[in-house]
């Protein structure tokens, strides 16, 4: 009776041919059989077809009978087909000569707590890829920022070096010019991989607008189909009804040609690109799975080739900045980590799926956009201008050989500088009443009082300053998730010569 009340677990006795002999209430709720179904049948068959295969059943009754206790953990079968995972434990019954006269069965259903186990385990995992993608974020930004610096000093001079071989055409010979040209070539590729690692980083400044995926696609594909060539067919589905999102219109068709250009590449001898758009929701439970995404609306972009696709192995590490498989040359390994990086910078989510064989599918997941749509907004050219009588820009910046080099431009566009290495200097220059001041040019990333801070206290100093600030690397200062402060102005290093002068002069020539 006290057997059988336990329903918890099921409990059973087993002859020493693997017949069961009795069946408690616990068995019939665990594995479908009433009592008069399996008394006198084989256990054998609560076993995979696999395992009876194997023998394990039998296995198991020998090990039992030779040691005394056999326990284990594996897949079971109920009467109605469905499996469960079980914890069981079987001992020999002995006579009172010593002497194996059966068994007894004591299995429970743990597959919740198996489950619950799995999913700690994907989870720690899932934590883990995480923080290495953050680790390596954090080291690309910190890299950008110096590197940044250094790249606009040597652009900066290179442009000088043209302007001036420019100006006295007998100073320079074709090869001078040719030398110099291939030099800033160069030196803006070099540029463009710090802004690509800006990216990975979730560091670079954005400018996110309403936008309509379908007819921003539209316009797009006529650049992928030039630029992926005859042997890639592409192919493009709108859903109806699709929603806006609030995104950077250039960044995220600079992710789309990165996308594009890996499945042209995966497709060795021509395919099908087809990219698709589609309204969804991500529940709570699959945003579970996934750090920083919150549950809600989402516009769906996806893209799938018909390459070669990646095995396991390559598709773990595929977002990693410099992580490739195309040869030595063919590639910087930085696609991928860009559009990571826009992605998660926007809020959304990517996913890759793909097997060896069966092409790759990329899903972009956006957050859905509820205001209002604005206006398509005209591309105008930055103004270039030159100082005006006794107009004065204060310099902040730590690097002294960039310090110097801002220092220089200015001075030959006729303004009248002041500079300082930190903040402490430069409120120094706005608390004198009698030094005039027209604009503040200052670094955001600084040792001590950051380039935001100064900002502030400059404008508490003089309400009218003109303020235009400087960033290789954001850190959050001016740039929180890619939108600016409301009302920054920024540049994003390396800055040309031309850029510069027209920001300024725009600044300084605006009402108000």
């Amino acid at each position: 009776m006290l057997i059988d009340a336990v329903v918890d677990y099921a409990i059973y006795t087993i002859s020493l041919d693997g017949e069961v002999l009795s069946w408690n209430s616990g068995a019939r709720r665990l594995k479908g059989y009433e009592a008069e179904e399996i008394i006198g049948q084989a256990f054998s068959r609560f076993f995979l077809p696999e395992d009876q295969q194997r023998a394990v059943p039998q296995n198991t009754l020998a090990i039992a009978a030779k040691t005394g206790r056999h326990e284990a953990e594996g897949w079971r079968v109920r009467k109605d087909g469905s499996r469960f995972w079980a914890l069981a434990v079987l001992d020999a019954i002995r006579d009172d000569n010593g002497e194996v006269i059966g068994f007894v069965k004591v299995t429970r259903d743990i597959t919740d707590r198996v489950e619950a186990q799995k999913k700690v385990r994907e989870a720690q995992e899932r934590l883990a890829a995480s923080q290495k993608m953050e680790a390596l974020g954090q080291l690309s930004g910190g890299i950008a920022h110096d590197f940044n610096n250094l790249m606009m000093i040597v652009l900066g001079n290179l442009e000088t070096a043209q302007q001036y071989v420019k100006n006295n055409p007998a100073a320079g010979t074709a090869n001078l010019r040719r030398a110099l040209n291939n030099a800033t070539r160069g030196a803006q590729r070099a540029a463009a991989l710090t802004s690509r690692l800006l990216a990975f980083s979730r560091r670079q400044p954005l400018n996110p607008k309403p936008l309509d995926v379908n007819k921003f696609l539209l316009s797009a594909v006529d650049f992928l189909e030039r630029s992926l060539g005859e042997r890639i067919q592409i192919e493009t589905v709108g859903a109806a009804g699709l929603w806006q999102v609030e995104v950077d219109a250039n960044q995220l068709e600079s992710t789309l040609v990165n996308l594009a250009i890996n499945a042209r590449d995966a497709m060795h001898e021509g395919g099908k690109l087809t990219i698709e758009t589609a309204n969804t929701y991500l529940d709570p439970d699959y945003c579970r799975t996934v750090p920083e995404l919150a549950p809600g609306q989402y516009v769906l972009i996806s893209l799938t080739d018909t390459g070669v696709g990646m095995t396991p192995d390559i598709l773990d590490r595929a977002f990693e900045p410099f992580f490739t498989t195309k040869e030595f040359g063919q590639g910087t390994g930085l696609g991928l980590s860009q559009v990571y990086g826009f992605v998660k910078q926007s809020s959304g989510h990517v996913k890759l799926y793909s097997e060896p064989g069966q092409g790759t599918t990329v899903k972009i997941y956006l957050p859905r956009f509820v205001g209002r749509a604005g206006e398509d907004e005209e591309q105008g050219t930055e103004p270039v201008g030159e100082g005006e009588q006794g107009e004065t820009v204060l310099v902040v910046e730590d690097d002294a050989d960039l310090r110097t080099y801002l220092v220089e431009v200015l001075r030959r566009l006729r303004y009248r500088v002041l500079s300082a290495a930190e903040a402490i200097g430069a409120l120094a220059f706005l608390e004198r009443p009698e030094t005039r001041i027209d604009l503040l040019l200052t670094d955001v990333v600084m040792p001590g009082l950051n380039g935001r801070e100064l900002g502030r206290r400059a404008l508490e100093l003089r309400p009218g300053l003109k303020v235009l600030y400087m960033t290789g690397y954001s850190r959050n200062a001016v740039v929180h998730q890619g939108r600016l402060d409301e009302g920054v102005e920024l540049l994003q290093k390396p800055i040309s010569q031309p850029e510069l002068a027209g920001r300024i002069r725009d600044m300084l020539d605006r009402a108000g």
